[in-house]
């Protein structure tokens, strides 16, 4: 029970302050105000909690090195310090490496009725990592399937435009018009031969312009100069001779051809964004963990710091060779202010160097157009690294979407990209900025994806002037065959024995299907004739029955409707449409019926080995491997004269 006494002592006995003539506050007011006050700072607090822990958690996959970046990175030790440079998710910027793009003049011969006109002409020579952050010029084409295999590509003129690379160098437009050699008599009467003193009369007197200033021609040396002279003439035998002098410490030697396997010097420029150490940087860059730890211990004791700071750039020299990348220098600068170099002497040990020359790469280091996305984010689709990597390198939207038609066939264009895929192309361009044109034409293309590797070049067949591109044993790169006419479509039965939806018994299905919402495009699966375009009474609904060459024959049914000018006779191309998905005949839904018929015997489309495409033979294939000879050695650096056809 509360007494007198102990409420005084609860309560005080002292007057409330008051302000302003207010009353005094009631104690359970108070109490109240103060355990609201108490329960919301609880629970604002407990919500930033949260948000940081989510925040932090959210970044924990940014520490996360991909399993096939860190496998490339692995490597054996060496005792010479060769490494083997793995793919990188940060693509470096590689400065100073010639290789990656180069623009040079070619001499081509363009056949111009009898004439064959000769000029030169600009090409780009590129070679792309498709993983680098690149940045595309302008918009292209979302990935749609159905437009990759359409037949509305850019027809080839008659007549190539670029034509043919020429055999020899030439200064200038030459024209060359080839006739027959006479064999019939002539209506001239030929002159009789000089006598052995009319031939030394006329040495005698033309013997003085044989020289050119002060260099002897030719010609001069296979003759005894004291023959045609006077006896009591004094013969200075090294009249006309030259000498070529050079300088001290030089030596000239013959050029060396440039191969894979060419050593081959470049900067990795490695921009550090956050305080990080040496090693760490490196690591991080895909360098191997027991070289970085061995370079970032030279670099600290000349830096004096183990650690790199925020804005700082590593310039890593490497040489190298194929595969192989063996480190020969690094240094350190903050900002472009240069602050320590190491590197190797003749005993192969790393000691410190002078500063290099400065590289404009350094300056821009930074700039967020030169590296691909950070650790722990997805790369690109191969379809969009393609088109930003082209489009970026001075491409044309129309001569990229070649190259992605072209590839459709190898490569898995929404798979994403790893970092070890790389293009590398060979086209005309306008001028030495190295932009294409809608002149311009693609001659090669080397593209690597994963372990998969397709190489073609472009050849225009003398036989009928068409211009296809062809892979290195004269085999056209285009499919003879697509195994899918709905590139759209969701495959839903196979082929062989399955119980029929409508009848209900057991049937062979002698095709593959593919669903499809109806109205979907279905696209010609080859080159070749329409044998059958119409209703069919035995289930099939509108039904199209292309022919093709060799004994092929495909099939498609069930369709809505049949594209206009698909008639029986009509010629058809690959990947033209020839109408569109439906339901007709015994159907239980939208779907394309796909059967291929050889020699009569219903296939199964999905597992039959199908054939190539065109095979180049007899002239055309010997001139199409001179044609693929030159750009072979164009593209290694060597004179077009050193493969002239004989």
């Amino acid at each position: 029970m509360m007494t007198e006494k102990m409420m005084i002592r609860s309560l005080g006995n002292e007057p409330p302050l008051l302000a302003d003539g207010r009353r005094a506050p009631d104690k359970r007011e108070v109490s109240l105000r103060w355990l609201s006050g108490t329960f919301l700072t609880g629970i604002t607090s407990s919500v930033l909690m949260g948000v940081a822990l989510f925040a932090a958690l959210d970044g924990r996959q940014q520490l996360a090195i991909p399993a096939e970046a860190y496998a490339s990175a692995a490597a054996a030790a060496h005792e010479d310090t060769t490494v083997v440079r793995g793919g990188r998710l940060i693509a470096p910027a590689i400065a100073a490496k010639p290789s990656d793009r180069a623009i040079m003049e070619v001499s081509t011969v363009v056949h111009d009725g009898e004439k064959e006109v000769v000029r030169r002409q600009p090409f780009a020579h590129v070679k792309m990592t498709l993983a680098a952050n690149h940045v595309a010029t302008e918009d292209y084409p979302d990935f749609d399937p159905l437009a990759i295999f359409s037949a509305d590509e850019p027809q080839p003129a008659p007549q190539s435009r670029t034509g043919a690379i020429y055999g020899s160098d030439v200064e200038s437009e030459v024209s060359l018009k080839t006739i027959a050699f006479p064999t019939g008599k002539t209506g001239m009467k030929m002159a009789s031969g000089l006598s052995l003193e009319e031939v030394e009369e006329n040495v005698r007197s033309n013997g003085s312009v044989l020289t050119d200033g002060n260099t002897q021609l030719a010609a001069l040396y296979y003759v005894d100069p004291r023959r045609f002279s006077n006896e009591d003439a004094d013969v200075d035998l090294t009249a006309g001779l030259s000498a070529r002098v050079l300088e001290q410490n030089m030596t000239v030697s013959a050029p060396e051809s440039i191969t894979p396997q060419t050593e081959e010097f470049a900067d990795d420029i490695l921009p550090v964004r956050v305080d990080a150490p040496i090693a760490k940087a490196l690591t991080d860059s895909g360098y191997p963990q027991q070289y970085a730890d061995g370079i970032a211990g030279i670099i600290a004791e000349q830096l004096g710091a183990s650690d790199l700071e925020k804005g700082d750039v590593l310039r890593i020299g490497i040489i190298q060779k194929g595969e192989q990348a063996k480190i020969i220098r690094a240094s350190v600068y903050r900002g472009t202010r240069h602050l320590v170099t190491v590197a190797v002497d003749d005993k192969g040990k790393y000691v410190p160097g002078s500063e290099p020359p400065m590289l404009d790469a350094i300056a821009t280091a930074f700039d967020d157009n030169s590296f691909a996305p950070p650790p722990g984010q997805n790369l690109p689709r191969v379809y969009d690294g393609i088109f930003r990597a082209a489009l970026s390198y001075g491409m044309t939207k129309d001569m990229t979407a070649l190259i992605i038609k072209l590839l459709a066939s190898n490569v898995d264009f929404q798979a994403q990209l790893r970092p070890t895929d790389t293009l590398e192309a060979f086209f005309s361009v306008a001028d030495s900025a190295g932009q294409a044109t809608a002149d311009s034409e693609l001659l090669y293309v080397n593209a690597r994806f994963g372990d998969t590797q397709t190489r073609f070049y472009r050849f225009q067949d003398p036989e009928d002037g068409t211009v296809d591109y062809f892979d290195e044993n004269g085999k056209s790169i285009r499919q003879f065959l697509l195994r899918n006419p709905v590139p759209n479509g969701i495959f839903k039965s196979g082929f062989g024995m399955r119980r029929h939806p409508i009848l209900g018994f057991a049937r062979m299905h002698t095709g593959v299907d593919w669903a499809a919402p109806r109205g979907t495009a279905i696209i010609a699966a080859g080159n070749g004739t329409v044998e059958k375009a119409g209703w069919d009474s035995g289930g099939y609904g509108n039904q199209t029955i292309i022919r093709h060459a060799n004994g092929y024959e495909s099939s498609y049914n069930h369709q809505s409707a049949i594209a206009k000018g698909v008639v029986p006779g009509a010629k058809i191309r690959q990947g033209q449409v020839i109408g569109w998905v439906g339901t007709t005949g015994e159907s239980t839904g939208p779907h394309l019926h796909y059967e291929l018929i050889v020699n009569g015997t219903k296939v199964d489309p999905l597992r039959i080995r199908l054939p190539g495409g065109k095979s180049l033979q007899g002239e055309a294939l010997a001139k199409f491997e001179d044609e693929r000879k030159r750009i072979d050695t164009l593209l290694n650096n060597q004179t077009p004269d050193q493969v002239a056809s004989k």
